[in-house]
């Protein structure tokens, strides 16, 4: 692909913004950096209304960039093309893509397909929404390698042509409704995963989800089904085969062996064996920030769930546990609904310690359901736990919010929770 003259804006630097604006800049692209904040690099500019409306040929905007920002709208009026870094770099990628989306679950499953494969010796790479941005990916691919990719809602919004050889969708549950305002809009988001296939391709769904069976219909491929018919007889099965019984595998939930099913479907489709995928689900180790154990301190234990910014995946969590615990939740509201906890805390927890800007959202919503602390800090939660927690309680951080009011993100908000919770005794 070659760049030469073409004038780029890239807006946003975090990791995918910073890698779209190397590529294209190997590739002979005069580059304009742009960010909300002041960043030390060659030719940054500062985010402005202004900005959008200079002679640009290409803008790439990062995915925490809204598609339907005001300045796109009016650079695509112009004819300027605007295309999300997946879309742009989707020609550049070797070799075939398994894409994964879905509101919970995603870099669990991601993380799955890539030890399954690695474990049986096929070539894989993993990245997206994970690790290695995709853009990034192109320089490393290879014809008989795996790609496989975590993709989210705000990646796939501006996906058109980009093509997955296998595309899944885990569930879709109310998320990001800040961003993408209806669960109609986002579920459409997701369908862009599938809108490309072809006849021979592959659509991983979960049957038990209403949207992801309304994404078979926008699919070429052969849809391939998951859900809970397949778990049965305290074991998980693909089809007709029986893969392992659910005691051997080593994340808890029943949402995992779900994330189980789905990562096995995509594995036996790149090649691995039922007996190679059961191997390696044996030896998988949870991904960091998803229902992890941190420490036992006087017999209650804590687990960090960080990466449940949805509040499904706070349900899910709480599913994973049975009685006496201490719920951490708040954080960036997205526009969701808390009413739909009240059931599982009342049967569940003793106490819900809220923080963070939707503290009192929250609160307004569980009222009467569950005791309600209002503590604002993840330190003051904690606190607050370890002195009322007794032996066998729980404390749990999910926290169903995005982290952005006082975190830089879901992961800073777990290492935050785990160095507090590193130094009770």
């Amino acid at each position: 692909m070659n760049l030469s003259g073409t004038k780029a804006l890239v807006l946003g630097m975090e990791k995918s913004g910073r890698a779209a604006a190397e590529f294209l800049r190997a590739r002979g692209a005069d580059v304009t950096p742009a960010d909300m904040k002041p960043q030390d690099l060659p030719g940054f500019r500062l985010q402005s209304e202004e900005l959008f409306d200079e002679a640009w040929d290409l803008i790439i905007p990062s995915p925490g960039v809204p598609a339907d920002l005001a300045g796109l709208q009016r650079a695509r009026a112009r004819g300027v093309r605007v295309v999300g870094e997946v879309e742009f770099c989707g020609p550049c990628l070797r070799g075939p893509v398994i894409g994964i989306t879905g509101s919970n679950g995603k870099t669990t499953t991601t993380s799955l397909v890539d030890h399954i494969l690695r474990s049986a010796g096929i070539p894989v790479q993993v990245g997206g929404n994970i690790g290695t941005p995709v853009i990034a990916m192109t320089e490393t691919s290879r014809d008989d390698q795996w790609n496989v990719l975590e993709l989210s809602s705000f990646q796939l919004e501006t996906v058109q042509t980009f093509h997955a050889d296998v595309a899944m969708c885990l569930n879709i549950t109310q998320n990001h409704l800040d961003r993408h305002y209806t669960m109609e809009a986002y579920a459409d988001a997701k369908g862009n995963l599938f809108r490309a296939q072809k006849a021979g391709d592959h659509a991983i769904l979960n049957a038990d989800n209403e949207y992801c069976r309304g994404l078979a219909k926008l699919t070429a491929g052969t849809p391939v089904w998951f859900g809970d018919a397949d778990i049965r007889d305290g074991a998980v099965w693909l089809g007709e085969d029986r893969l392992m019984s659910l005691s051997e595998i080593p994340i808890p939930g029943r949402h995992n062996a779900e994330n189980v099913l789905a990562a096995a479907q995509a594995a036996r489709l790149a090649g691995a064996s039922l007996e190679q995928i059961a191997a390696a689900i044996r030896t998988f180790q949870a991904v960091e920030h998803r229902l992890e154990f941190v420490k036992e301190v006087h017999g209650v234990r804590y687990f960090n769930d960080s990466k449940a910014t949805s509040v499904d995946a706070a349900i899910k969590a709480l599913d994973s546990f049975e009685h006496g615990l201490w719920v951490i939740l708040g954080g960036k509201d997205k526009g969701s609904d808390y009413t739909v906890l009240r059931e599982r805390l009342q049967k569940k927890a003793k106490a819900a310690l809220l923080i963070g800007a939707a503290a009192e959202k929250i609160a307004g919503h569980l009222e009467g359901a569950v005791r309600l602390e209002c503590c604002d800090t993840l330190e003051r939660a904690v606190a607050l736990a370890a002195v009322e927690a007794v032996a066998g309680d729980t404390v749990l951080l999910a926290p169903a919010c995005a982290s952005y009011d006082q975190f830089r993100s879901y992961e800073h908000r777990g290492q935050v929770f785990k160095e507090i919770v590193g130094g009770l005794h």
